[in-house]
C-alpha cells in the first residue's frame, strides 16, 4: 500500500475505516483450509461448540459474553476482549 494512500486512510474517521471482518462463510473456509473442526476451535478458544455453530449459522451475533469472545477471536467481529 502506498504511503499516500495509507496517510489518507489514517485521516478517515474510525467508523469509515475498513475493518478486516470475516463473514461466516469465510470463517468456515478458513477452518477447512486449516484442517480444524468446530470442536477443536471451540476447545482452543474455550467456549461451547454450540456458540461457534450458532455464530456460523447467524443465530447469534456475538454481542456479549462468550459469544462476543468467540466472534472476535474468529475474526467475525471487531472488538476488544478484556
Amino acid at each position: 500500500m502506498s504511503v499516500i494512500l495509507w496517510s489518507l486512510i489514517r485521516r478517515l474517521p474510525k467508523k469509515a475505516q475498513v475493518r478486516n471482518v470475516k463473514t461466516a462463510e469465510e470463517v468456515r473456509a478458513d477452518l477447512v483450509r486449516r484442517g480444524k473442526s468446530v470442536r477443536q476451535v471451540a476447545k482452543e478458544i474455550g467456549v461451547s461448540e454450540r456458540i461457534i455453530f450458532d455464530l456460523l449459522r447467524g443465530r447469534i451475533k456475538g454481542r456479549r459474553g462468550q459469544a462476543h469472545r468467540a466472534a472476535v477471536l474468529l475474526g467475525m467481529k471487531d472488538g476488544v476482549i478484556e
